[in-house]
C-alpha cells in the first residue's frame, strides 16, 4: 500500500503544479511574453490566461504603466569649452510588449545611453548662455530624438525633463558678481531716477507757489490801488459837494507844507507854482479883516513886504 500512497502523493502534486503552471492572472497595465521551446508564442494581457504547462514558459512580465527614470549627472562640453553637468529625468512608456523584450537587450540603458550622447550633441552647438536659458529648446529637441529611436523598440517616450544644469564653480562665481553687479546698477538708477523725479515735482511745486505768490500780490496791488482810487474819488467829490473856495485851499496848502518837509533825508523839497496864488488869496482874505488895511502906508508896505515874502518862499532853501 505504500508505492500506491506515495504514488498518488507525487501525481497529485504533479497536478497541482501542472494548474499552478496552466493558469496564469496577469494585473493590470501589465504584459507577459510566452515562448514554446523558446519560441515567441503570444503575449498575455491583464486578466486570467491559460497556458500549456511544462511546454509554454514566460519569459517576461512588463510593466505598461508610464515610468519615470532619473539619469545621473553627465559632464557635457559646451560651444564655448565649458564643462556643465547636466541631470534628466526621462519619462517613458512601453507600448509593445514584445518589441521590447525582443528589439533591444535592456532598453532601460539603451535610453540612458542614447540619452547622454543626444544631450551631447545638442550642448555642443550652444555656448553657456543659451544652454541656461534654452531649457525647453534641448527638452524638446532632446524628445524629438529619443521618442525616433525608441519607437521600434516599442518604447514611447513622453518627456525629457532637465531638473539642473550645473556650471563650473569659476563660472558660478563670476557670475554671481555680474548679477550682483546688474542689480547694484538698477538700484542706483532707480535712485537716481527717484531724486529726478523728487527734484522736478519740488521744482514744479516751487513755481506753482511763486506764480500764486504773485498772482495774490497783483490782486492786493490791485485792491489797493483800487481802494486808493475809490479814497480819493471820494475825497474829491466830498470837496466839490462841498464847494470849497481857493481860501481854504491855500490853507490846506499851508497845511502841507511841513508834512512835505519832514524827515532827515529831505535835504531840498520844492514849493508849487501855485502855491503863490494860493497865498495872494490866503493874504487877500486876512487883509479884509485888518484895520490898517485902508492906510495907504501900510498898504505900500504890506505890499512891499508881501513881495518880499513872496520871493522867499517861491527861492528853494539852499542846504
Amino acid at each position: 500500500m505504500q508505492p500506491i500512497i506515495i504514488v498518488l502523493i507525487i501525481l497529485v502534486v504533479l497536478v497541482f503544479i501542472a494548474l499552478i503552471k496552466t493558469i496564469q492572472v496577469i494585473p493590470q497595465a501589465s504584459a507577459a511574453i510566452v515562448e514554446r521551446f523558446g519560441r515567441y508564442t503570444r503575449t498575455l494581457n491583464a486578466g486570467l490566461n491559460i497556458v500549456v504547462p511544462f511546454i509554454d514558459s514566460i519569459r517576461n512580465r512588463i510593466d505598461l504603466r508610464e515610468q519615470v527614470v532619473p539619469f545621473p549627472p553627465q559632464p557635457v562640453i559646451t560651444q564655448d569649452n565649458l564643462v556643465v553637468n547636466i541631470d534628466t529625468v526621462i519619462y517613458y512608456q512601453v507600448t509593445d510588449a514584445r518589441a521590447a523584450t525582443y528589439e533591444v537587450a535592456s532598453y532601460i540603458q539603451a535610453i540612458e545611453q542614447l540619452t547622454v550622447t543626444t544631450l551631447r550633441n545638442i550642448i555642443g552647438g550652444m555656448d553657456l548662455e543659451r544652454t541656461l536659458t534654452s531649457r525647453e529648446e534641448i527638452n524638446a529637441a532632446l524628445r524629438g530624438v529619443l521618442d525616433e529611436a525608441t519607437g521600434k523598440w516599442g518604447i514611447r517616450v513622453n518627456r525629457v525633463e532637465l531638473k539642473a544644469i550645473e556650471p563650473p564653480t569659476s563660472i558660478q562665481d563670476s557670475m554671481e558678481k555680474q548679477m550682483r553687479a546688474d542689480r547694484d546698477k538698477r538700484a542706483a538708477i532707480l535712485t537716481a531716477e527717484g531724486i529726478r523725479q523728487s527734484q522736478i515735482l519740488t521744482a514744479e511745486g516751487e513755481k506753482q507757489s511763486a506764480i500764486l505768490r504773485a498772482e495774490g500780490e497783483a490782486k492786493a496791488a490791485a485792491l489797493r490801488a483800487e481802494g486808493e482810487a475809490q479814497a480819493i474819488r471820494t475825497v474829491f467829490e466830498s470837496i466839490h459837494a462841498g464847494d470849497a473856495d481857493q481860501k481854504l485851499l491855500a490853507y490846506q496848502y499851508l497845511q502841507m507844507l511841513p508834512k512835505i518837509a519832514e524827515g532827515d533825508a529831505n535835504k531840498l523839497w520844492i514849493v508849487p507854482s501855485e502855491i503863490g496864488d494860493a497865498l495872494k488869496g490866503l493874504s487877500g482874505a486876512m487883509g479884509s479883516f485888518n484895520p490898517m488895511a485902508g492906510m495907504g502906508g501900510g498898504s505900500s508896505g504890506g505890499g512891499k513886504s508881501g513881495g518880499n515874502g513872496a520871493e522867499r518862499r517861491e527861492q528853494p532853501p539852499i542846504d
